[in-house]
């Protein structure tokens, strides 16, 4: 009995214990909470603190959250009518590259001397007509001999056509080893080919090559095979199709001719003998034509590395142009005028966001001359952080 007395008695007093501490800790707390210094201090971190989206959907009643959730809904089903309407737009453009294709096919004769233009299919009226007619008349008065030269050589349709129009665009020309340079010099034409009806989404690029020394393939191909349908797990990421995977073809080399590999020699130690020997072997080597195997997207769902990302990414945007600019707009990627067209768009682009810098920047001085209490001596280069 009497352990039972002490244990109740230790029992009261830990309880007792605990409760001053407790009432200690609210005494505290209520002076802090009176100091006005403390005060000032929570209450200027709370005005700095930035009221997030989020945070400031959290604050909203039950009711008004669950409107918001019906309103989601309804974006993802808007979403999934707008991946109704690319596929549509697909079909359209299917069906105007029909309309194209006869233009295109007249476009490679052309190229490679296949027909000649009547006099009315080359008459073109430039914005320099008059100067060009004026040095025409002076060439025609001085140039006969290399004339009747220039016909005796009989220069066939219009060469190194897409050889040009690779050296010409950055985007391609980066890709383009001096090895790659003979064997682009006989591409004959670009064709993109659209997913037919009832087909998953894709679009392929033929490359037509006439007879060369390189490999026995007329055409190589390249698959870019395409999405449109929102992701079930983030459907509000939806802005229209997108490249998701790319095939490419098998390249047939003629023996000694593949210039995506290169042959280095090794020499190699014997372990026990010391003996050493040189061993050869086949290494990858940069190459245009390595556009034609493509890094693999896993379909098992395992992640690429950065460096792999990177390239798939810049094969896709290359895919895009391709179809998007370089076969739609052949001629003026060779001359050039496309090139200065996008030149003068991104610089027009970049002047408009230094103009709206240098407004700012004087909305800022002006308001600085204007504001009485600032000190005129401060230097005006330097900001109050």
């Amino acid at each position: 009995m009497a352990d039972n007395s002490k244990t109740e008695d230790t029992t009261s007093d830990s309880v007792e214990a605990a409760k001053n501490a407790g009432d200690k800790k609210e005494k505290l707390a209520d002076q802090v909470m009176q100091n006005p210094q403390v005060l000032a201090a929570l209450q200027e971190r709370l005005d700095n603190t930035a009221l997030t989206p989020s945070s400031y959907i959290e604050t909203l009643p039950k009711a008004v959250k669950r409107r918001i959730d019906a309103l989601k809904q309804l974006q993802v089903k808007c979403a999934h009518i707008e991946a109704k309407f690319y596929e549509e737009v697909h079909d359209l453009e299917r069906k105007y590259a029909a309309l194209y294709q006869p233009l295109f096919d007249k476009r490679r004769e052309f190229i490679n001397g296949e027909a000649e233009p009547t006099d009315a299919e080359s008459e073109w009226h430039s914005e320099n007509e008059e100067e060009e007619k004026l040095a025409g008349d002076l060439k025609n008065v001085v140039v006969i001999e290399e004339k009747a030269e220039a016909e005796e050589t009989n220069v066939k349709g219009i060469p190194d056509f897409w050889f040009t129009i690779f050296r010409n665009v950055d985007m391609l020309s980066e890709l383009v080893q001096e090895y790659d340079e003979p064997i682009l010099k006989h591409l004959q034409d670009i064709k993109v080919k659209f997913s037919e009806p009832g087909q998953p989404m894709s679009f392929s690029l033929e490359f037509h090559f006439g007879p060369n020394d390189y490999f026995s393939n007329s055409v190589l191909t390249k698959t870019y095979k395409m999405k449109s349908e929102p992701d079930k797990t983030d459907p509000f990421s939806f802005e229209g199709p997108e490249i998701v995977d790319c095939e490419g073809c098998t390249i047939d080399w003629k023996k000694g001719k593949n210039v995506t590999v290169k042959t280095i020699k090794k020499k190699q130690k014997h372990k026990g003998r010391g003996t050493v020997r040189t061993i050869t072997k086949q290494v990858p080597n940069d190459s245009f034509f390595n556009f034609f195997s493509p890094i693999k997207v896993s379909g098992d769902g395992e992640s690429l590395d950065e460096d792999s990302e990177f390239t798939l990414a810049a094969d896709f945007e290359i895919g895009h142009f391709f179809r998007e600019r370089i076969v739609p707009r052949a001629v003026l990627y060779f001359t050039g005028e496309a090139i200065e067209d996008d030149d003068n768009f991104e610089e027009g682009e970049e002047g408009e966001e230094e103009e709206l810098e240098g407004e700012e920047e004087g909305e800022e001085e002006e308001d600085a001359e204007s504001d009485p209490k600032k000190d005129s001596s401060q230097p005006a280069e330097c900001k109050q952080q």
